[in-house]
């Protein structure tokens, strides 16, 4: 950590810790869709801060690794990512999405 200035104290990127895993991140993910439920949601920022904490420097570089993660357990149809509450395809999103379990068609 360091001092800025005023006083506040500030993370710096050698002072965060190791990313978790592709599987610890996609074992996060599975288990919060599951606890959730069928027909509900998640969004990814409880799977980044259920890994790295309530403090934005925790969790917010964290986001991309889930992202990541997600979209390799909607390729294999484990999980499926919304945007605007329908299902997309998990190579070509943008913006704002959730993740929830896969719903019968």
């Amino acid at each position: 950590m360091t001092q800025a200035a005023g006083g506040s104290t500030r993370l710096l990127m050698t002072d965060r810790a190791p990313l978790p895993s592709p599987e610890t991140l996609e074992a996060t993910i599975l288990d919060l869709v599951r606890e959730r439920g069928e027909g509900k949601t998640i969004c990814p920022s409880e799977a980044a801060r259920a890994l790295g904490g309530v403090h934005p420097d925790g969790w917010g570089p964290l986001m991309v690794p889930v992202r990541r993660a997600a979209v390799r357990l909607a390729e294999q149809g484990r999980i499926a990512i919304f945007r605007k509450g329908k299902p997309v395809d998990p190579n070509g999103f943008k913006g704002v999405y959730r993740l929830g379990l896969p719903r019968p068609d």
